[in-house]
This record gives structure tokens, sequence and C-alpha cells, in this order.
């Protein structure tokens, strides 16, 4: 099996700024939702973690998985998506004409970096060999996998999975701490 999931809230994410790469940790609501996480995924077989290295994200791993002996790998493959000179912007949405929008609203038109942003091309390809090279031979020997990652970056993991145009980039809406059974 393959499990998604990710990282619990941030002091960011409370403000609505984009954090992109930017290493933001949990804030308490966020420990609390990976503790409650922990307690509502106890009974789910894994064998390995594959997680993001940023803060966020490992802090999520390392309480959702405390005392289950499960290995957490973190793999700079797993960091967010980059949002260039937006990382960091508050509300983008109550400024209609902020160019780093249509990556949510319309990412079908996110065709080129804005900003210095990441491409999808350059996510696509990252998430796309991380999944070749290392998930699929995992999930080849039976093995029961559980990555920890971030919107931007685990929706583009979605979508090769399932095999979704960019246009539903955002359509699973993955939602903080929750599990989602892949494959």
């Amino acid at each position: 099996m393959l499990y998604i999931t990710r990282h619990g809230k941030t002091e960011w994410n409370e403000a609505h700024k984009l954090q992109g790469r930017t290493d933001i940790p949990l804030n308490n609501e966020g420990r609390k939702m990976a503790e409650q996480a922990r307690a509502e995924y106890k009974g789910i077989h894994l064998d390995i973690c594959y997680c993001s290295p940023l803060i966020r994200a490992k802090e999520t791993a390392e309480i959702m998985l405390k005392n289950r002996n499960i290995p957490i790998i973190y793999d700079d493959r797993l960091i967010e998506m980059s949002f260039g000179e937006y990382e960091g912007i508050e509300n983008s949405f109550q400024n209609p004409k902020c160019p780093i929008n249509v990556l949510f609203q319309a990412p079908e038109k996110y065709i080129s970096s804005i900003g210095g942003a990441e491409t999808f091309e350059e996510l696509f390809k990252r998430t796309g060999e991380f999944i070749e090279k290392t998930i699929v031979p995992q999930l080849k020997q039976g093995k029961d996998v559980l990555i920890v990652g971030h919107g931007a970056m685990n929706s583009s993991i979605v979508c090769q999975i399932k095999g979704l145009p960019i246009s539903q980039f955002w359509s699973y809406g993955i939602e903080q701490c929750k599990l989602i059974q892949l494959l």
C-alpha cells in the first residue's frame, strides 16, 4: 500500500502565507494534529516512511510515527515546490493581479516560472523520479509506504499516480495530517 499525508499546521498556514521551501516549524495546533493522526492511524501497517527534509514535515512524521519503530528517510525530492519571490506573501488571493495566483486558480495556465518559482515540469521531474526509483521498488516488494510532504509536492505525486491532468492538480485537496491511500 502507498499512503500520503501533508504536514500539520504552521504559523504561516494560520496567516495564509505561501511557505514553499521556507523552513517553518509546526505550531502547537500542528503538533496536536500530528498527535491525533498518530492515534487515528496507529492500526495502519507501515514498513517505511519517506519524508520531506523541511522541519514541518519532519516534525509531523516523527510525531505520527513515535514509538512505532518505522524508519523515516528524508529525501530532498520531497521538498515543497518553490514559490520563488512569492514565498512569504500573505493572502495573495486578496490581490487578484498577483501573478502566482494562476498556479492555484488555473494550474493548466501556469506554463513557466513566475518570479523564480519552480515549474510543474521541474516538480514532476523530481517527484516522478522519486516514485519510479524509490516507491515502485518498495511496492513491488510488498512494502507499505508512507510519504509525508506538502500540498503542492503531494499533489504532483497524486497526479502522476492517478494519471490526472494539470487542470486537476489540486483536485484531491490533501488535508493536513489526513492519510490518503493512493495504491
